[in-house]
């Protein structure tokens, strides 16, 4: 029978866990709750690392925790501390015993792992201080912290830039830590504020919502705020902690919560430790590349397939001011649902960079729906890597970020359709295999080929490998796209394909003119398949492109709008936009992707009809051009969120 436990800070753990007796720590619940069982935690701030114990065991019988409805429930990775003794000037500091943090001191843990780019000398820590909600930056020494001017380094891709304190707009609020032996001194730079007249806390724990142990099944997680956790670097060839996560496990559901100041990644689906453990940054032995082919092989050794991972759905979350990642998965995010989601300010406040940061961070994300989220300030909006397959990128909004979608070594079939993509920087295109629908793209486009990196692709809805293939480019196909230059803009457009071949008979008999065997493969580019789209104010378009509305000096102003939560898409069009209408697509009229030889469908394996614009409009025999339906040649100011 499913049992209703209660959690209230006015509780007690010796109680009983009736709304009348309730908890007094959310993990004392957890302790007890099984399958079928619902956790209502009340109004109040927890400060606990909640570790389910049990497992649901099917979408209808799961284990449930939700805030108490109309109330605000706060689950915290961080501490309060006070007793700050003032070193000089605004400089205060905390000596904090050791066992205060038990086995895990963030202030000793560095950031650490593959791909990790910036910093390699002075290293940066798993810890952080927050004044009144507020996080600082680390300081490389004490000595930079006491300086009246503070200088901070932050990285902006690969370039070290310094800010200055001086500037009021840009004053740093920064820490620095000593750790011996018995004690962690930590030292603040406060400014004009006295530390212990304010909200000052430090991140303690590595999560906030994390299982110890793997295949802890059908959670649901609803209606928290949850933030300040010491969450280490998320490689993929690492185990990947979130502040909250499934750790390897099936059928999650995260929806509804507020999520932010995650050291590094704030929702984790992927990967476990068995599988490898920065072996790349460890032993040095190999690649990192290397090493994360033999994790997709361990990983099928202790049961990744569908019946045993994946199958998460994360929808209407809040999720900003985290420093690596958003979302992050490799492998166990397979077969999952994302969606509804409002991501922004990831990796931006660059304390450290490298390769695996994102909004959302992917591999591996086989048959994985992403629509509908609201994407922005990010470092990167969204980053498909490895086996984007059956994967689909649908009616999402991507602004203000320095790249808005990145698919790389991967060999599709995918489909990204109906989105608004208009960071300076729009598209990184290092894969095969995809077909680009119904998308507004403004900004920069790079088309590369990977020929010196073959990645797995899979039989189609499965974890099961097929084979390896390099990025050869090509394979995609680009049908009623609306592409806009701009001043200082390169590559709008799709003449980054001029001199492929547009069909599968002409590339196999032009590869047959060649001898050899994989040679004249490198050789040959790939078919592609475009038409029906529209270039305005530079972009460009294919040169074997049938039919196409150019319009080269026009310029269509693409601008996005904020008004609270409510987001606008401001477009002028030419009068003679709606003179190109272009098809519906579905499996029928997408080709099949070449390598992988499988068609676009569902995850279910049911034909794909790409007939819904951004707003949920059907569409019925022709399609206008763009994510929008009824977008009319003039100007056009259309909500687009909230």
């Amino acid at each position: 029978m499913a049992f209703e436990y209660h959690v209230a800070k006015n509780g007690s753990d010796y109680g009983t866990g009736t709304k009348q007796d309730p908890f007094l720590t959310i993990n004392k619940a957890a302790s007890l709750a099984v399958a079928g069982d619902t956790i209502i935690v009340h109004e109040g701030e927890y400060r606990e690392w909640v570790k389910p114990k049990n497992t649901g065991l099917s979408n209808t019988r799961r284990i449930t925790y939700q805030a108490a409805k109309g109330e605000k429930v706060v689950i915290k990775g961080s501490e309060q501390v006070q007793d700050w003794e003032q070193v000089e000037g605004t400089v205060w500091k905390k000596v904090i015993p050791n066992e205060f943090f038990g086995e895990f001191n963030p202030y000793k843990e560095e950031i650490f792992g593959d791909w990790l780019v910036e910093p390699l000398e002075e290293k940066r820590h798993l810890g952080d201080v927050y004044l009144n909600g507020k996080s600082f930056y680390e300081a490389g020494n004490l000595e930079q912290l006491k300086s009246p001017s503070i200088q901070t380094e932050v990285f902006d891709n690969w370039t070290k830039k310094t800010v200055p304190a001086h500037n009021p707009e840009q004053t740093q609020y920064v820490w620095f830590a000593e750790v011996d032996q018995q004690n962690t001194t930590i030292y603040g730079n406060f400014h004009k504020f006295n530390p212990n007249e304010e909200l000052v806390e430090i991140n303690v724990r590595k999560a906030c919502f994390y299982p110890e142990e793997t295949g802890i099944n059908y959670i649901t997680v609803r209606g928290f705020e949850m933030s300040q956790a010491a969450t280490p670097w998320t490689p993929p060839t690492a185990d990947q902690p979130g502040l909250i996560g499934p750790h390897w496990s099936k059928g999650w559901i995260i929806e509804d919560n507020t999520i932010h100041d995650s050291k590094c990644s704030a929702i984790s689906i992927g990967k476990e430790a068995s599988t490898g453990h920065n072996y790349r940054s460890i032993r040095k032995d190999k690649p990192g590349y290397q090493y994360q082919l033999e994790s997709v092989f361990s990983a099928r050794q202790i049961g990744w397939t569908k019946e045993n991972i994946g199958s998460h759905i994360i929808r209407n979350n809040t999720i900003y001011d985290c420093g690596q990642n958003g979302i992050v998965g490799h492998l166990g995010c397979v077969f999952s649902e994302i969606y509804n989601n409002h991501i922004y300010n990831i990796a931006m406040k660059r304390e450290f960079y490298g390769h695996e940061i994102a909004g959302i961070k992917l591999h591996a994300a086989i048959d994985v729906q992403i629509h509908n989220n609201r994407i922005h300030d990010c470092s990167l909006g969204t980053w498909l890597d490895w086996q984007t397959q059956g994967t689909r990128v649908s009616k999402n909004v991507f602004y203000r970020n320095n790249r808005d979608l990145f698919v790389e070594v991967s060999h599709g079939p995918y489909i990204v359709d109906h989105n608004i993509l208009t960071a300076d920087y729009a598209l990184d295109n290092h894969a095969q295999g995809g077909a680009y629908i119904n998308n507004l793209i403004r900004g920069k486009m790079v088309h590369l080929k990977m020929l010196d990196r073959a990645t797995p692709y899979h039989i189609p809805h499965s974890t099961e490998i097929a084979g390896f293939a390099a990025g050869y480019s090509g394979d995609d196909r680009f049908y009623n796209n609306i592409f806009v230059g701009d001043t200082d803009l390169e590559k709008v457009g799709t003449t980054h394909y001029n001199g492929y071949t547009t069909s599968l008979d002409e590339y196999i008999e032009t590869v047959h003119q060649e001898p050899g065997d994989h040679e004249r493969f490198n050789n040959v580019e790939q078919p592609v398949y475009i038409n029906h789209n529209a270039y305005f104010n530079g972009a460009e378009a294919f040169e074997r492109e049938d039919e196409k509305l150019v319009a080269a000096n026009f310029n269509p102003e693409v601008k996005i709008i904020e008004d609270g939560n409510e987001v606008y898409l401001s477009v002028e069009l030419p009068n003679n936009f709606e003179n190109v209408l272009g098809d519906i697509h579905s499996t029928k009229t997408l080709n099949r992707v070449r390598i992988v030889d499988a068609d676009f469908v569902n995850p279910d394996g049911s034909e794909v009809t790409v007939d819904t614009d951004l707003l949920g409009i059907q569409k019925e025999k022709k399609s206008k051009l763009g994510p929008i339906s009824n977008l009319q040649p003039g100007k056009n100011y259309v909500k687009i969120w909230g």
